[in-house]
């Protein structure tokens, strides 16, 4: 038991060591995972069963919410349950089943949650800064007004709603500047961004066609290579952002745009 303890705070360590690498450097601050190993059984395993779950989950009250910061929830099948106001903060769940979830309101900043299955969850209002979910489903996922200055790489976004969603970086604070929502390569058909706090977000490479970003802030964000073919622009704001190489093929509402202010029009496919 206590050599156990002693490799769990060794683990706790290391992954310490990373974040404050990760939050005391801006320019890299959305390669959180660089450099950890995804191995490690903070990342892959589990200490606490479905059932240990549950009871803790029905044990909290409105004003004692269920708290599972920092525990390891890899690869279990959470699907169906009710996380709404939890704090989940730092904890791992990679691979973990979270579809038809409910986190509304949940705290769920920087955890670990690549590959994770959140197909048909419900985020609404949820905390989700420097949450890690590259390559994650969110299939039918509901964002909406959710803090999500996190790392969607190549997740899947197939009819997620980001209706009000915060992606932006919070230029008050220098040292989290670069802390902003990372979509690269992200892809997914019918996504709703529809009043989106998107400034300097990166949307590199993004596959994103027929998405809706009506009204949404663009601002300063990073589009190239990103396909936005047939999507709905009316009322986006897209001042200084890089449109370099953006497929922007049969979008709507582009009159009501303000593409003219966007960084490298020309060099856009259009």
């Amino acid at each position: 038991m206590h050599q156990g303890k002693i490799m769990q705070a060794g683990l706790g360590f290391v992954l310490t060591i990373a974040w404050v690498i990760a939050w005391g450097a801006p320019a890299s601050a959305q390669s959180a995972i660089d450099g950890v190993d995804m191995t490690l059984p903070k990342m892959t395993e589990a200490e606490m069963t479905r059932d240990e779950v549950v009871a803790r989950l029905k044990a909290s009250t409105k004003d004692s919410p269920a708290d599972f910061t920092r525990l390891w929830l890899n690869g279990l099948d959470l699907s169906g349950l009710d996380f709404s106001g939890a704090v989940l903060r730092a904890a791992s769940l990679n691979g973990t089943d979270l579809s038809d979830t409910r986190f509304d309101g949940a705290i769920l900043s920087q955890a670990w949650m690549i590959g994770a299955n959140l197909e048909g969850s419900s985020l609404v209002g949820a905390e989700l800064f420097q949450t890690q979910l590259g390559k994650a489903n969110l299939t039918s996922a509901d964002f909406t007004r959710a803090r999500t200055a996190a790392d969607f790489t190549k997740a899947n976004l197939t009819g997620a709603v980001f209706r009000e969603a915060d992606f932006s970086a919070d230029m008050r604070n220098q040292s989290m500047g670069l802390m902003r929502g990372v979509l690269k390569s992200a892809r997914g058909e019918g996504v709703d961004f529809t009043g989106a706090r998107m400034s300097r977000a990166d949307l590199e490479f993004a596959k994103l066609p027929g998405a809706t970003f009506a009204g949404a802030d663009l601002s300063m964000a990073t589009l190239g290579g990103a396909d936005l073919s047939k999507a709905d622009v009316s009322g986006t704001n897209f001042e200084n952002a890089d449109l370099t190489s953006t497929r922007l093929k049969g979008v709507v509402g582009a009159e009501s745009a303000n593409l003219d202010a966007a960084k490298n029009l020309n060099r856009a496919l259009r």
